[in-house]
């Protein structure tokens, strides 16, 4: 059986690339590669940012970091990148790490560095979004993993 392909974030499969060099591994994550070709991406390794990296939030529609240094660019051609890789791959789906600000589904954080989530999307789920693709929070794995049943 071919495997349908889904973007995924990296860190999700416990790969280091957040800002802090570590990853979110989900141990039910790997259970969809009994239905999916996986294809990890991080957006913001992808536009050119290191690891490890400053924190960085959505503000007024920008990306800064804490001591106010504009990543707005970085974070943007990752995302383009991103939904590049999707498109080349195939995949109709991109499951992501929630409070990104690369990655944000449902939130992300409020852009004073408070620690605070609120409604929103990052950079590259709203770009993947725009550009046909679902992008599903991390909390959907369940649902994915259904829908492989």
């Amino acid at each position: 059986m071919e495997r349908e392909p889904l973007l995924i974030s990296a860190c999700l499969l416990g790969i280091g690339c957040r800002y802090d060099g570590g990853g979110q591994y989900r141990p039910e994550a790997a259970a969809l590669l009994a239905r999916y070709e996986l294809v990890p991406v991080c957006p913001e390794l992808l536009g050119g940012l290191p690891v490890p990296r400053p924190p960085a939030e959505i503000k007024g529609g920008r990306v800064v970091t804490a001591a106010g240094v504009d990543v707005t660019d970085a974070f943007r051609l990752g995302a383009e990148r991103a939904l590049e890789l999707a498109r080349r791959r195939g995949a109709r789906r991109a499951l992501l790490k929630d409070g990104s600000p690369s990655c944000g589904c449902t939130r992300v954080h409020d852009g004073e560095f408070s620690g605070r989530l609120v409604p929103g999307r990052g950079l590259a789920a709203a770009l993947l979004t725009g550009g046909g693709i679902e992008a599903i929070s991390e909390d959907g794995i369940g649902r994915l993993l259904e829908a492989a049943e």
